[in-house]
């Protein structure tokens, strides 16, 4: 390229970020480096080398960007760039570009592409983060409407009510009314042979008069319409449309696994969040709580699709928590009666930073405003162990560490638990210090606010600039440390012989809660969610500007993978834990993951430095 057909490449590279930034020299280099395109609109797609990739940056014209089905990704027109997605992953092409006018295009080789992104870190940051922003159309265009594109098997009642073909009409009628369904599958020597619906009982035995003495078999629908686990919901009420049915079978090879109604797929469809919470709100009953609370893992996997931050996830599963828990308090008054005095129920841990995800189990305690009588003792500890029987029902497993309102341990008035948290903070001995990572992230689901706050703010009063309590919690926030080892490789978790893989709660985001715990309490911050903290933290000049930033931005990161990660183990039937494999993750990705846990390092030795060096 001579001199005069330089000079307009050069022109165009110094107003093009991220280019701009680059010192006159560096954007001479990159111009001599480029190859011009032309594309013609005839053409109708750009033809990619997968033998050498490259950076395309639009100079005139425009193109689409759409997935191997053809739906819309990206539009890209002048200053903006593809093919960095295939540079970044080193994966190969699988998206087309649709040339929509005739096209000038600067191409970039791979070589240039990955010496500046060593060379700039600015470089580097724009197209990671134009990668991110691609992954997250993509997620978003895949996933418009969950209820139809996920599977069956996320709606099913699993363990199907069967009844024997030779049962009379009468068993199989008490049996649905004292199971609460409104259909019975029906088996001969185990093998599924009809199903028996509440509308065959009234047109095959009530209007033709029949006696309910006479065989399932002779009043069922025999040969079901039936479907396997792994179709689409969409697939089901296509089925149901067609042959006008309410009731479908879950056949895999040839056994009947669950079921699935119309008011599964009703229900499924309305699985929003405030959707949820309204219905949680409207249950009049522990059973019905219970059936709504399987709409909560459909909630999630949808959230998780739909790409929504982790931050956002959290506080929308905490939300849904919340309002089974409140739900709970009612119904269970209006059997024991008003309470004795006022109260709050305290959620500890996940639940009080609201950043819950799948798996989580209770930490909860309750706070009563005055010192308890028999008669109060007595009520409170029947409130207490009908709401955490009913939260373990709904799919919030008891502790294992009997951290819950039901223990009379954690059950007490406002000036015990000021008593008790003053002790942790004058005595600060490791059982303390655990008990602080979890009770210290505390917040009021139910009850009045003023009593609540008045726990909150002496325990706030005394832990604020308590250089002793604030180093022993900073010296138990530094036992674990982020899964890094020589070299910056992932030190993975293992159990015997098995690799389990990278823990991402315990190694990633709970450090960044203890992190953030620490600093909060010595500012005597009352926020207790952990983004907010950050937040808080940086408002106040506790934490500088960049520092805090990189921390939130970890924290997010490293829960979006868990999230994601346990998305992936739902959908594969997999069981959900908090360990990653890292070879499962791009290159590109392993490379922001280790970048996270540094992020988390340094933090770790911030803290150490500010609240140790005395001690």
């Amino acid at each position: 390229m001579n001199a005069s057909e330089l000079q307009p490449v050069v022109q165009f590279l110094t107003s093009t970020a991220p280019f701009d930034t680059f010192s006159e020299e560096l954007i001479r280099r990159c111009a001599r480096a480029v190859i011009i395109g032309y594309y013609s609109k005839a053409s109708g797609f750009v033809q990619f080398d997968a033998d050498a990739p490259k950076l395309y940056l639009v100079r005139s014209g425009a193109f689409e960007v759409r997935d191997p089905e053809g739906v819309l990704l990206d539009r890209v027109a002048e200053g903006e760039f593809f093919g960095f997605s295939t540079l970044l992953s080193g994966e190969k092409v699988v998206n087309r570009v649709a040339i929509l006018e005739d096209s000038l295009v600067y191409h970039f080789p791979q070589a240039l592409f990955d010496q500046l992104r060593s060379e700039s870190r600015h470089f580097d940051k724009f197209f990671t983060r134009a990668f991110a922003k691609r992954l997250r159309h993509e997620a978003r265009f895949k996933a418009k409407d969950l209820t139809t594109t996920s599977r069956i098997s996320t709606l099913m009642s699993s363990s199907p009510i069967t009844i024997d073909a030779h049962a009379t009409v009468t068993q199989a009628a008490l049996l649905m009314r004292n199971s609460r369904v409104s259909s019975l599958l029906v088996t001969d020597n185990h093998k599924l042979v009809g199903i028996l619906t509440d509308k065959d009982l009234r047109n095959r035995v009530l209007a033709s008069g029949l006696d309910g003495k006479i065989a399932v078999h002779q009043a069922m629908t025999t040969s079901p319409i039936s479907i396997s686990s792994n179709a689409l919901i969409f697939e089901a009420m296509l089925l149901m449309s067609e042959h006008n049915i309410h009731h479908l079978p879950i056949i895999d090879e040839d056994k009947a696994i669950g079921m699935v109604t119309s008011t599964d797929i009703l229900r499924g469809q309305g699985s929003q969040p405030l959707l949820l919470i309204g219905e949680i709100e409207r249950q009049r009953d522990l059973a019905s709580l219970i059936s709504v609370s399987k709409q909560i893992p459909l909630l999630l996997q949808n959230l998780i699709s739909a790409d929504a931050r982790a931050e956002e996830i959290g506080r929308v599963l905490t939300s849904v928590t919340d309002a089974l828990t409140r739900r709970l308090i009612v119904l269970n008054q209006q059997i024991l009666g008003e309470a004795p005095m006022a109260f709050c129920w305290l959620a500890f841990g996940s639940q009080g930073r609201q950043d819950q995800a799948a798996c989580s189990d209770q930490d909860n305690g309750l706070l009563v405003a005055e010192e308890m009588d028999d008669f109060a003792k007595g009520y409170f500890d029947a409130l207490t162990h009908a709401v955490c029987a009913g939260l373990d029902q709904c799919g919030y497993m008891f502790c294992p560490g009997n951290i819950m309102a039901q223990n009379p341990k954690w059950r007490m008035s406002l000036n015990q638990w000021q008593k008790v948290f003053e002790k942790w903070v004058i005595t600060p001995e490791p059982k303390a210090l655990m008990h602080a990572s979890i009770f210290f992230d505390m917040r009021s689901v139910y009850g009045p606010q003023s009593l609540f706050d008045a726990l909150q703010d002496k325990v706030l009063a005394q832990t604020k600039d308590n250089d002793i309590f604030l180093a022993g919690m900073a010296g138990n926030s530094l036992i674990e440390s982020p899964p890094l080892g020589f070299f910056r490789k992932f030190v993975l978790e293992r159990d015997g012989s098995e690799v389990k893989g990278i823990d991402l709660k315990h190694k990633g985001n709970a450090l960044i809660n203890d992190i953030a715990r620490v600093y909060a309490l010595s500012a005597g911050i009352k926020e207790v969610n952990t983004a907010k903290r950050i937040r808080a933290l940086m408002d106040a000049n506790i934490l500088n500007r960049k520092d805090a930033l990189n921390l939130a931005d970890a924290h997010e990161f490293i829960a979006h993978m868990r999230l994601s990660n346990q998305g992936y183990q739902h959908t594969q039937g997999l069981k959900i834990t908090n360990y990653l494999m890292p070879d499962h993750l791009s290159s590109l990705v392993r490379h922001q993951l280790r970048d996270a846990f540094k992020v988390v390092h340094d933090a770790q030795s911030g803290m150490k430095m500010k609240f140790m060096r005395s001690f």
